[in-house]
C-alpha cells in the first residue's frame, strides 16, 4: 500500500526516524526492484546550517525542495553522484531526508549490473550515491511525486515491526557550525546496509 500525501506534511525530524523499515520502489523496464530504507539524515530548512536551503536559498537546483511533502529532491555531489531526498512538510516550507542507504529485497543481478563490479551485496546500496547509481536514479527525478509516480514510489511496509533506532550525527557537514552536532541522522540498528556505524 503507498503513502498518502498527510504523512509527509509533517517535520522531517518526525518522518525520518518513522520512514525506516518502509520500501522505496524502482520500475525499471518490466522489473520492480523493491528496497527497504534503513538510513536517512534529515535537514530542516532555513534555519540548518548544513541544509541547501539554509536561509531560504532558492535556485533552480533547490527548487524541488520547496515543493509539497512526498516529492523527491534529486541533487549531484563531486560532479559524479547523485542523492536522493523525500521532500517533508507543506509547500514552501524547505525540509528533506536524505536516504543515505537502502537494503536491496529483490532483483539483485540488475542492481549489480548497475553497480558493476561490486560483488559484496552489503555495499550495492549502503551510500547515498550509491543506491541512486543501483537504482538508477537521477535529476532527472528531481520533483517527481514519490507518492503518485509509476517509475520510483514510496510503500508502507505493513509487516514492519518495532525498530530500534539510532541517532548520530548527520555525515560530512563539517562545514554547518554548530548544526554539525545535531542527532539528525536515523538508522536501524544492527543493519547491515547502512553507510557507517
Amino acid at each position: 500500500m503507498r503513502f498518502d500525501r498527510e504523512y509527509f506534511l509533517r517535520d522531517a525530524l518526525e518522518v525520518g526516524p518513522e520512514i525506516l523499515g518502509h520500501y522505496l520502489i524502482r520500475k525499471i523496464n518490466d522489473r520492480t526492484v523493491k528496497t527497504m530504507i534503513t538510513e536517512v539524515e534529515a535537514y530542516v530548512g532555513p534555519e540548518d546550517k548544513g541544509a541547501h536551503t539554509y536561509k531560504n536559498k532558492r535556485t533552480a537546483r533547490t527548487e524541488p525542495m520547496f515543493s509539497e511533502g512526498g516529492h523527491a529532491y534529486v541533487y549531484l555531489i563531486y560532479g559524479m553522484y547523485n542523492c536522493i531526498n523525500i521532500v517533508c512538510q507543506r509547500k514552501g516550507k524547505p525540509e528533506a531526508l536524505l536516504l543515505r542507504a537502502v537494503e536491496p529485497l529483490n532483483e539483485f543481478d540488475l542492481l549489480f549490473d548497475n553497480r558493476s563490479p561490486v560483488k559484496n551485496i552489503h555495499n550495492l546500496s549502503n551510500g547515498p550515491g550509491k543506491l541512486c547509481s543501483a537504482l538508477g536514479i537521477d535529476r532527472t527525478f528531481s520533483g517527481y511525486d514519490l507518492i503518485s509516480g509509476k517509475e520510483l514510489y514510496l510503500e508502507k511496509n505493513e509487516n514492519r515491526k518495532d525498530i530500534e533506532v539510532v541517532c548520530s550525527k548527520r555525515i560530512g557537514i563539517d562545514y554547518a557550525e554548530e548544526y554539525k552536532d545535531k542527532l539528525w541522522r536515523f538508522y536501524i540498528k544492527n543493519n547491515k546496509f547502512i553507510s557507517k556505524k
